[in-house]
């Protein structure tokens, strides 16, 4: 039961977005309303995330976790979104609900802060919706801390409430 971890290709497209979808749904089914969740499919997922590939591919890295030839979970990384030259930020960390706890989410983290430190970054941002316990706690083993700044954003139709989070990279 082998986990790797590799730059995603063009192909690994609609199975990220699938995933992404399924990890959503499962994610934040008691923060947003199942039918937020359920206006996005897991193939129109997959057409979002291959129509941003050929402009950010550049800049942003998508790094995808297989486990015996099966995708398990992604990160992506790439410049902070406020603009700050030494920011990084952690934009998406999802893994397949069957994959949680397994260790896979931890192998990502440590595996994006060294992206992200290796890409010239001194610093990293990301975002959690408010509710997420699970992620926020996660995020805090992981040395995030809430910086404070809070949005709101989308997912689907629900407005959501998003807390950043902030650390020093090693």
């Amino acid at each position: 039961m082998d986990l790797t971890l590799r730059p995603a290709v063009a192909g690994d497209l609609p199975a990220v977005g699938a995933l992404h979808q399924r990890s959503r749904v499962a994610a934040y089914r008691d923060l947003v309303p199942a039918e937020a969740l359920a206006a996005i499919s897991p193939e129109s997922m997959g057409r979002w995330w291959t129509e941003r590939w050929p402009y950010e591919r550049e800049t942003h890295l998508l790094t995808v976790a297989e486990r015996d030839g099966s995708l398990a979970g992604f990160t992506y990384v790439g410049p902070a979104e406020t603009g700050e030259p030494d920011v990084g930020e952690l934009y998406a960390i999802h893994l397949d609900p069957l994959e949680q706890g397994r260790g896979v989410g931890r192998a990502l983290m440590i595996d994006a802060l060294a992206t992200l430190h290796g890409r010239g970054w001194r610093h990293a941002v990301l975002w959690v919706l408010a509710g997420n316990e699970r992620a926020r706690r996660f995020y805090e083993r992981g040395g995030w801390r809430p910086d404070g700044v809070e949005r709101q954003g989308n997912i689907g139709p629900a407005v959501t409430r998003q807390l950043r989070y902030r650390r020093d990279l090693p």
